[in-house]
């Protein structure tokens, strides 16, 4: 009869002061031979699909022939104290239990991919055959039952130890205690409780190994889309790394999210534009109201469409409203569409009806519900602690720029079929300039501000001189430089056509903001 391995039992916590069991788990490094074991009964036990992994070995490469060694790192969820993935999941599918495992639930994910955006670790993924988001779980069901997850049962050299963190005489606590231990990434606030021993920083730190297009097994370039621009010849210095195995991974978010923060601009901006003219005393006519509603509601609707057809289960949509998990922004940005929705209607009816003498009063809660819509999206990114380009104080700023200069472009374009008093119209004009110079001085910096850290500088070099390059100069140059230089010409066909180009180039750069800025290998 096979025996199966047992988890060592945590002790009877009966002293109220000692703590509940919280488990962690050690990697050494130093007696890992990757062998792959791990992977495979993972595989096994977890009925993992081919494409996708739960954890795997990567594998580096460092120093020249003939002093190269090559170094392990067993790669999956870090089990984080302060997990991103569970404040930004917008349904609660991705949760931590009380003992500290960060759990899922297939059944309940809506497929948004939101957590996997915010891993900073690249350890979750989509199922394709649940399409669910999956990850190490810990081998919860096993620990339940008192049995070691899988990866421990089968590794030949026992470098894979679990145990209760909270429990000094733990075997896990008594191996931190005399060893120095290492978490990947401490610096994004996750607090790990997957610790590493006799790890290499080549294998911890992604950018120190160069992502060549050599693989050991097989050639991988798929999930690194952009090469490393620091890339090496195959003269490697004796400190240099190359990358010989690792798993590629998809970046989450496409070009409907490009296209849906570009939508979500010009709705919110329409409204913006109509209560600064209320604001300034300007009357505006019934048939404005409606334009703007008309305007407004569309782009929001395609926005909600957008967002529901990303999805990898659209049907389940509606659990954003029914089960909310309020943490997470996709959630709060959901109820400020909808509310935002509901001005819009009743500015539509308002303006069927003819009522011009509410408009100040309905702007007053829809340009605040309006700002919220364009906005939001910047602490969603922030949510997103795995993708650094997006971790700008600056963004809540440039996305209402850019909205208010949509919405200003918009209004422009109107103005072709509903006529603006000369006041109007200069309000208009005037706004449109500043919020392109603001947008064209955002998108400048870029450029010219020292990026905080190496994955937000290796972004953006992929966004201006990389893949996404043309996009980005197509949204500098077509769609600012040369607006805001047309911009000054009062004739009303140049302003459409500034308008246009602007409209055109904010559509661009947004396609290169959000697909560069997931460019960046994490793990």
């Amino acid at each position: 009869m096979i025996e199966l391995p047992v988890m060592p039992q945590a002790p009877s916590r009966t002293d109220g002061e000692k703590k509940p069991v919280k488990w962690g788990k050690i990697f050494n490094q130093d007696t890992c031979i990757g062998c792959h074991a791990c992977s495979t009964a993972c595989k096994s036990e977890h009925l993992v699909p081919l494409g996708v992994n739960r954890t795997y070995v990567k594998q580096v490469e460092v120093g020249i022939f003939p002093e190269v060694s090559r170094q392990f790192q067993i790669t999956r969820c870090n089990q984080c104290d302060n997990a991103p993935c569970v404040a930004i999941c917008p349904v609660e599918a991705m949760f931590q239990r009380s003992d500290g495992i960060v759990d899922f639930d297939r059944d309940v994910c809506i497929g948004c991919k939101a957590c996997i955006a915010a891993c900073p670790y690249d350890a979750i993924y989509i199922n394709p055959e649940s399409d669910s988001a999956e990850k190490c779980n810990f081998c919860a069901h096993r620990i339940d039952q008192g049995l070691e997850p899988a990866c421990v049962a089968v590794c030949p050299e026992r470098a894979i130890v679990v145990g209760d963190l909270n429990d000094p005489e733990s075997e896990i606590s008594k191996l931190i205690a005399r060893n120095k231990v290492d978490v990947r990434k401490p610096e994004k606030g996750t607090e790990p409780k997957v610790m590493y021993v006799g790890a290499s920083d080549y294998t911890l730190n992604p950018s120190k190994a160069k992502y060549e297009n050599m693989h050991m097994y097989a050639d991988q370039k798929e999930g690194y889309p952009v090469r490393n621009h620091h890339a090496q010849s195959s003269e490697h210095s004796v400190a240099a790394a190359r990358l010989a195995y690792d798993v590629p991974h998809k970046s989450p978010w496409h070009w409907e999210v490009s296209l849906y923060t570009w939508t979500k601009s010009i709705s919110a901006g329409v409204f913006i534009l109509f209560a600064l003219l209320a604001f300034a005393g300007q009357p505006l006519s019934p048939a404005w109201s409606i334009g703007t509603a008309v305007v407004g509601g569309a782009f929001l609707g395609i926005t909600g469409l957008l967002l529901i057809y990303d999805l990898e289960h659209p049907s389940r949509f509606i659990r954003i409203f029914t089960r909310p998990q309020w943490r997470s922004w996709l959630v709060r940005g959901s109820f400020i569409i909808a509310a935002y929705s509901v001005v819009l209607l009743i500015q539509f009816i308002l303006g069927i009806a003819g009522v011009t003498s509410a408009n100040l009063a309905l702007s007053i809660p829809g340009v605040v519900l309006a700002a919220f819509t364009a906005i939001y999206t910047a602490f969603l990114f922030a949510q997103s602690k795995g993708r650094d380009l997006w971790q700008n104080p600056s963004l809540p700023l440039h996305l209402l720029s850019q909205a208010t200069l949509a919405g200003a472009a918009a209004y422009l374009v109107m103005g072709l079929f509903l006529p603006l008093s000369p006041v109007a119209l200069a309000i208009v004009r005037f706004t449109f300039i500043a919020s392109l110079a603001v947008h064209l001085v955002l998108v400048v910096s870029e450029m010219v501000i020292p990026h905080m850290t190496a994955d937000a500088k290796k972004a953006a070099h992929h966004m201006i001189y990389g893949k996404y390059s043309t996009y980005y100069w197509i949204g500098l140059i077509v769609g600012a430089a040369i607006p805001f230089l047309l911009s000054f010409i009062s004739l009303t066909p140049v302003a459409v056509v500034a308008s246009i180009l602007a409209l055109v180039g904010l559509l661009a750069y947004e396609h290169a903001y959000v697909q560069a800025g997931q460019s960046v290998p994490l793990s």
